[in-house]
């Protein structure tokens, strides 16, 4: 299996400040794990050169006025808001990123690789038309989607697994049928969105599907949701490409969150993943790098977990900071697991009236 990895060192330039929680170090660390591990070397890896988007397809989502506002801002320093500061040179570097997602979904669709990852920033997914949000700009999965979509893959499922609900993604697709959107994430936390009774407006009603998860789950409780919620509604569905909003902040040692997802774990969600895509879209699928704040006790090792999965690479090696165990066994809950059923209950009662696969009586 060809998997494509998306780079470039510009990514490294975007800073909010040194001690910001999305910043450079977040790929640095990564790039030098994946090096150790020799991914790079390998001949079914292959490294694509990102572009800039265009603004014909960055203006597929987001207001001219937003855009502007965006480009006039970064060439002075600004801010949208309190921990979402707009550095001197974002515009050039969002756009990048945008371009980035979008290369890897055109190396998927002309068949120059089988599955790519997106390993940008800044990420995009709290970003809306009209405005940017924790830590985004630019919503780098919406506007791949478009791209797709414009050429076409008309229908795609969307997989945002980060801690934090998309709510910049979900905003986008709210009313629209072609795309199915998917948010597992930590609740409470930022930005306070994605209960399971947001399904939808007009025709997108039912293609909306959010599943909060309790501070504790594991990776149990992420096995579980594919397995009663995700897997089902994606088969019924028949996506012509799948998409993941590839957050890592799930993680037992992230800073700012509560979840006990280990390295392994992201892993063997990937392979699920994959093993989705090749059965229901020949294998399309592209994963874009979300949050994430871990920069050493995690990203090195969940990325290089995702991209093996992808690669059809041996993921049992993949480990997991040893000094910080004891973290991952304070993390856990032992009432998340029930909740996590509960809340599966919820959505499957929810949206039994949209999709036969969720329906309880079978």
């Amino acid at each position: 299996m060809r998997t494509g990895i998306v780079y470039h060192r510009k990514y490294l330039e975007h800073e909010q400040s040194p001690t910001h929680p999305e910043r450079r170090e977040r790929l640095a660390y990564t790039l030098d794990q994946l090096m150790e591990e020799g991914i790079f070397d390998m001949d079914n890896i292959v490294m694509l050169e990102p572009f800039e988007a265009s603004l014909e397809d960055v203006l597929e989502v987001h207001t001219p006025e937003y855009v502007e506002f965006l480009r006039r801002e970064s060439e002075k320093g600004g801010f949208i808001d309190f921990d979402t500061n707009i550095p001197i040179g974002l515009f050039d570097v969002a756009m990048l990123a945008a371009g980035g997602a979008i290369r890897a979904a055109k190396a998927v669709a002309d068949g120059e690789v089988d599955n790519a990852f997106a390993m940008i920033r800044p990420p995009g997914h709290h970003a809306k038309p009209y405005t940017g949000a924790g830590f985004c700009y630019l919503n780098n999965m919406a506007i791949m989607v478009r791209w797709l979509q414009k050429n076409g893959f008309e229908r795609v499922a969307i997989l945002d697994w980060d801690a934090h609900h998309g709510d910049g993604t979900q905003e986008i697709f709210y009313e629209d049928d072609s795309a199915l959107f998917i948010s597992t994430h930590q609740m409470p936390l930022y930005p306070g969105t994605g209960y399971p009774y947001e399904v939808g407006r007009g025709k997108g009603e039912g293609y909306t599907i959010n599943i909060p998860l309790p501070p504790g789950t594991s990776d149990e409780g992420y096995m579980y949701v594919l397995d009663n919620v995700i897997e089902p509604v994606v088969r019924e569905f028949e996506p012509d490409f799948i998409a993941i909003s590839a957050g890592q902040d799930n993680h037992f040692t992230d800073p700012i969150t509560g979840l006990a997802l280990t390295a392994r774990g992201y892993g063997e969600i990937m392979k699920r993943a994959v093993g989705l895509a090749e059965e229901l879209c020949d294998g399309r699928l592209v994963a874009v790098l979300e949050g994430g704040y871990s920069v050493e006790q995690a990203l090195p090792y969940t990325n290089l977990a995702i991209i093996s999965a992808m690669a059809g690479l041996d993921i049992s090696h993949i480990r997991e900071p040893e000094e910080y165990l004891a973290e991952l066994k304070w993390r856990k809950k032992s009432y998340a697991m029930q909740k996590v059923r509960d809340n599966v209950m919820e959505v499957r009662k929810i949206h039994s009236k949209y999709w036969d696969s969720l329906r309880l009586d079978l």
